[in-house]
């Protein structure tokens, strides 16, 4: 199940899983254009990326710096909402 976490001004959507039987994070970010969407999907807490479909290398880099910088809290609220739906 993925969860909201935030909507940045140019209307890109990050949300996150719960925490993954192998420890990570799935957390996914959506940017719609013309006719669809950018999309990627990174995993914590190696912040690597795969599927990465319309985001630039630049896009990829501030990305990876809100989703660093973000890490502690997207997984505290991986956990909690690991436990209500346990």
């Amino acid at each position: 199940m993925m969860y909201n976490y935030i909507k940045l001004a140019d209307d890109t959507q990050i949300a996150h899983s719960n925490i993954l039987d192998d420890q990570t994070v799935q957390v996914s970010v959506e940017r719609p254009i013309d006719g669809g969407f950018c999309s990627a999907t990174c995993f914590l807490p190696q912040c690597r990326w795969q599927s990465v479909e319309g985001f630039t290398a630049a896009d990829l880099g501030f990305l990876s710096e809100i989703v660093r910088d973000n890490a502690p809290l997207i997984y505290r609220l991986a956990r909690e909402a690991g436990k209500r739906y346990a």
